[in-house]
């Protein structure tokens, strides 16, 4: 594997992060120990350094696994972890993205992982109810006490993440390097807001889900149900489509149709830099998805792949793109204005 710088910083990362939810049994998607560990040396072993895992992953055995797997060699990986879900059910402070969440949370994360830092610690989720400015000022605590090294915002609308990033470059604060969010050609929706915003503040974007828990390899086509439902929108007629057409281009490329869409994502934003999160409960799995590191996607199959999952980026995207308003916004003459 290659390296890619992370956003804004000198942070080098692996062009792929390993998503580590499965490790642990307490969930249904999760695999033993064992297995988890022949995943984790199989991404480190192809140059892979970039993890990442959150207090909530199978109750915390991912973080416990995670901290012995590195432990030898903890300089060497960049640990990534989060905050914001809950670590107990019933009180209303054991959750969320205030303060005390946050740092009762990075000190217990701290003891599972067995480590004195975090290099990337992502708020999960927004709340809505937490300060922005609380947000900030206690993650740059957290980074200026050492603790942190990095801090990026997940699944959060674009609006949240700009507000909070221009109040940190005003004050002085540590600012989000890294935006995480869900995007495959199933969710192509991050293209109206989120992307544009992570360009414009140079983010770098680790997309979760870029096979869309399996829909894109295929595997629903040929009647494999798995745990979504029939009427999912990662098993309906619209996602059957998409699925087909990937496993069509793949077939005349002759690689496999996880290696395709999976660099759909980190081809498709021209200008970003793209490093999507790859999870697998098998060896085998994940050997598959590392093979997309050696493809690189002409530009008519990516073309085909967006012509099929296509959206509207709706208003005010297609009022503005629209040639009566360009005409109007630049007098006629928007053709030949260079960018």
């Amino acid at each position: 594997m290659k390296y890619r710088i992370f956003g804004p910083t000198g942070l080098r990362v692996s062009e792929l992060c390993l998503g580590t939810m499965t490790f642990g049994t307490e969930w249904a998607l999760g695999t033993d120990k064992e297995e988890s560990k022949q995943v984790f040396d199989l991404f480190a072993e192809k140059g892979g350094n970039f993890l990442d895992t959150a207090n909530r992953y199978t109750e915390g055995t991912s973080e416990r696994w995670l901290g012995e797997f590195i432990k030898a060699e903890r300089h060497h990986f960049v640990l990534s972890t989060k905050y914001t879900l809950r670590d107990q059910t019933g009180d209303p402070n054991f959750a969320g993205n205030h303060r005390k969440n946050m740092m009762r949370s990075v000190e217990e994360s701290l003891r599972r992982l067995d480590t004195e830092f975090i290099d990337l610690f992502w708020v999960h989720a927004w709340d809505f109810l937490t300060p922005v400015e609380e947000v900030l000022r206690g993650l740059d605590d957290l980074v200026r006490s050492g603790k942190v090294h990095y801090i990026g915002i997940s699944d959060t609308p674009a609006w949240v993440v700009s507000q909070a990033n221009t109040i940190a470059q005003l004050r002085g604060w540590t600012a989000f390097a890294g935006l995480q969010i869900e995007y495959s050609l199933l969710q192509r929706a991050p293209e109206r807001d989120l992307l544009p915003m992570a360009k414009q503040f140079g983010l770098a974007v680790t997309p979760w889900g870029p096979l869309a828990g399996g829909a894109l390899s295929g595997k629903y086509l040929s009647g494999d149900t798995g745990r979504v439902a029939e009427h999912s929108t990662r098993r309906n007629e619209r996602a059957n489509l998409i699925a087909a057409e990937v496993v069509k281009q793949a077939a005349q490329l002759g690689i496999s149709p996880s290696q395709l869409a999976i660099n759909w994502t980190r081809q498709r934003q021209q200008g970003l830099t793209v490093i999507p999160i790859i999870g697998a409960r098998r060896p085998a799995q994940l050997a598959d998805s590392l093979g997309c590191v050696d493809v690189e996607v002409p530009a008519e199959i990516l073309q085909a792949l967006d012509a099929v999952s296509a959206i509207e980026l709706g208003f005010p995207h297609d009022f503005l793109a629209s040639d009566n308003i360009r005409e109007l916004v630049f007098g006629g003459a928007y053709s030949r204005i260079l960018p």
